[in-house]
């Protein structure tokens, strides 16, 4: 795919000419002139369950694992998909956690609710060695049925650090039963290890959402994502904090 100019970072490209952008989400949703042309996913999940190194990784095949607090970003890349072209859209999103009473939730509530109004589908995450992360997804999924009532709410359930087997506390038949009640796909990945499993639950989604604004025709859609190699100054910082990353691990080495 050919690449067009980058936009800085900090600012929303009307025209579209970006390929990848990180930026804030809008205060209001857009509209969108071709619907089914532009995917738009939200992220949500508990904090320290790796919301953004899964974006991350299935953005760029790579894991950092160090991230300042997430202030809620909007990443933006011009994808290929079955041979058309997509505006695929991924809003990461602040922690949420569970009130004293286990019941609601707390934790940038106004900028989640405004995002889960904004998307067209959702990625619930958990850390499978976090119980009380686990506990988070049901009320959250209540939540965006109560932003969206009625229609169809294409949404997976991603069981993260699945690498960190010893230390589980959600056993996968949990998060299979989960994700059956709440008429979703579970997926367990790890950003650490696993690039694979990572796109395959993006890809899954991709394709539902596409499917739920009728791009798919209501057939199954085969083919893969393609996405093209982002070169913008928000990627070029996250490869400078992943050389940095390699060069402590090399200092760290060479010490021992």
């Amino acid at each position: 795919m050919r690449l067009s100019g980058d936009s800085a970072p900090g600012s929303m490209n009307s025209s579209g000419s970006g390929n990848f952008l990180l930026v804030p989400i809008p205060e209001y949703p857009l509209l969108d002139c071709v619907p089914n042309k532009t995917v738009k996913i939200v992220v949500l999940g508990a904090s320290n369950v790796g919301k953004t190194a899964l974006i991350v990784r299935f953005l760029t095949k790579r894991f950092i694992g160090d991230y300042e607090a997430n202030t809620g970003a909007l990443y933006s890349r011009k994808v290929t998909m079955d041979g058309e072209e997509v505006s695929l859209q991924i809003q990461d999103t602040p922690c949420v956690a569970l009130q004293d009473d286990a019941e609601g939730l707390y934790c940038q509530e106004q900028i989640n609710s405004r995002s889960i109004y904004w998307a067209d589908g959702y990625v619930l995450v958990f850390s499978i060695t976090d119980n009380s992360s686990y506990r988070t997804i049901q009320p959250l999924y209540q939540h965006i049925r109560r932003i969206h009532p009625s229609g169809n709410i294409p949404v997976i359930l991603v069981g993260n650090k699945s690498d960190l087997l010893r230390a589980r506390q959600v056993p996968a038949e949990e998060g299979d039963m989960l994700a059956t009640s709440l008429g979703g796909v579970y997926f367990e990945a790890s950003a650490r290890e696993n690039h694979e499993g990572v796109h395959a639950a993006f890809l899954h989604l991709c394709q539902e959402v596409i499917r739920a604004l009728g791009g798919g025709n209501g057939e199954k859609r085969k083919g893969g994502l393609h996405l093209a190699r982002p070169k913008s100054p928000n990627m070029q910082e996250l490869k400078r904090r992943f050389r940095q990353v390699l060069s402590s691990k090399v200092k760290s080495a060479t010490t021992i």
